[in-house]
């Protein structure tokens, strides 16, 4: 996102009221001494000073969020670091038992984030260890001391250096709270951030086993998560989310709230140059940019607020009223829309039932001509083509993967699928036209290209494409 486009998402939360913003800069952030992570996309460091500034004016504090443990392919892919990978193969995380080494690293990391942010908390991760106790050291630890032993000997000394920064750590809480044992050998200055996308409040642990030891919790409901990607956003889920949740945090005696918006799974594929060695790294699914989701972002506001049980259905009718002026009816039209059954398609679903009620959905978009706020509404309606357009696609990709497919129906089917792909590259000119401003011109490529490619790919496998369109000059 261009610094603007976060200014502007900035104000819009001061405008609803909200106080916060943690940021996971990632290999956006201008490392000075870590020169080779920064990425292409990367802000310079007078546009970090000028944009925390700007949140301070708004009565915003900017909280950094730095991984060190798990999710920071975008570091362990560097030549520089690959000593600290748990695993040569999967580079989501790094190796707990080597704490000197990684401190060495991460000293410097958290100086330059410590000095960037005012903010008296540094958000240090530590979620989705997945490979805790993988390598042989690892394992043998883990069977000795146990894995909570083995993640909190190194995630303490993390904690521990932040606060020697003056700064609390604040700590995702699935990791310690699925394996309690010792989290009470980290700092008292810890702040667990419980994170919550609409599941059963225990789907980690109890949170007893840490409440027990006087730790501070955060709660954290999700504007957009899995299985969420362009063509599919569960909006229902994410509005009971804040319906069952925010009680559940009040009843527990949070201190503080969140809602989280993650525009990649945190998961990546990779293309290797060699065994160990990096190519790119590529995220497994991608989410539709932010700007779409206000009316996530309000209903949290909204939500937060009230003392009284929050009502999605209502809160929606409300805001359809007073952002886009429709009618009490359109509201629940569009309520009804929105909430349309979004299921993720998984191998050996049924395409055709999903695809109906899709439509039946998009009928109803199309219909409802808003008064005011055209731009934000626009988002809406072009989700709801991009996925029935995806569902004609994955239906067709359904028949020509049955047994009932054979070679005389291969040409039909490129037919269709060109009138599929025409479409699609007309809502990708839509796409660019509406997010010019929210994501930098080489991002919105990598997003277009990103929702075309299965397709393309499909297309030239049908068509037998690739003998054509290439001459060796003598």
């Amino acid at each position: 996102m261009p610094i603007q486009a976060l200014r502007s998402h900035v104000q819009t939360m001061a405008e609803m009221g909200l106080n916060t913003l943690l940021i996971e800069w990632e290999a956006s952030f201008p490392y000075q001494k870590h020169a080779i992570i920064p990425n292409q996309y990367a802000y310079t460091s007078q546009e970090i000073k000028s944009f925390i500034g700007y949140c301070k004016t708004l009565g915003i504090d900017v909280i950094p969020l730095q991984q060190c443990f798990g999710h920071i392919e975008y570091i362990l892919q560097h030549e520089r670091y690959a000593h600290l990978r748990e695993d040569q193969t999967d580079l989501c995380q790094l190796c707990p038992s080597k704490i000197e080494e990684a401190l060495l690293e991460f000293k410097g990391i958290f100086k330059e984030i410590a000095e960037a942010h005012p903010s008296p908390y540094i958000h240090i991760g530590g979620d989705e260890t997945y490979l805790l106790g993988h390598c042989k050291v690892c394992q043998e630890k883990a069977k000795e001391f146990g894995k909570s032993k083995l993640y909190v000997d190194y995630f303490k000394q993390i904690a521990e250096m932040v606060v020697k920064m003056g700064k609390r750590p604040l700590i995702w809480a699935d990791m310690l709270l699925k394996h309690p044992e010792t989290v009470h050998e980290m700092p008292k200055e810890s702040v667990f951030v419980d994170w919550n996308y609409g599941w059963a409040t225990n789907r980690f642990g109890e949170l007893s086993k840490i409440k027990e030891n006087q730790f501070e919790f955060w709660g954290a409901p999700a504007l957009r998560s899995h299985p969420d990607n362009h063509s599919l956003t569960r909006w229902e889920n994410h509005f009971n989310n804040l319906r069952d949740y925010l009680p559940f945090t009040r009843q527990s005696g949070f201190k503080g709230i969140i809602l989280t918006s993650w525009s990649t799974s945190g998961l990546y594929g990779y293309q290797w140059a060699n065994t160990g060695e990096v190519s790119e790294i590529y995220p497994n699914r991608r989410v539709y940019p932010l700007p779409a989701f206000r009316i996530l972002l309000e209903a949290f506001s909204f939500a937060i607020q009230q003392e009284d049980r929050f009502v999605p259905k209502n809160f929606v009718i409300q805001y359809a009223q007073s952002r886009f002026g429709l009618t009490s009816r359109e509201g629940g039209l569009l309520w009804d829309a929105l909430t349309e059954e979004a299921v993720a398609i998984e191998p050996g679903c049924r395409v055709a039932p999903i695809l109906k009620k899709s439509k039946k959905a998009l009928a109803v978009i199309q219909k409802l001509k808003p008064n005011s706020n055209r731009e934000e509404f626009e988002h809406l309606r072009l989700m709801t083509e991009t996925r029935v357009n995806y569902l004609q696609f994955k239906k067709l990709e359904e028949e020509v993967n049955s047994k009932n497919f054979k070679d005389s129906l291969r040409s039909r089917k490129v037919v269709e699928l060109k009138k599929i792909l025409k479409v699609a590259e007309k809502l990708n000119q839509r796409f660019l036209k509406l997010n010019c401003k929210n994501l930098y011109p080489g991002e919105l490529k990598e997003e277009t290209d990103y929702r075309l490619q299965k397709l393309r790919r499909l297309l030239k496998r049908l068509a037998r494409s690739g003998r054509a369109g290439f001459k060796i000059s003598k």
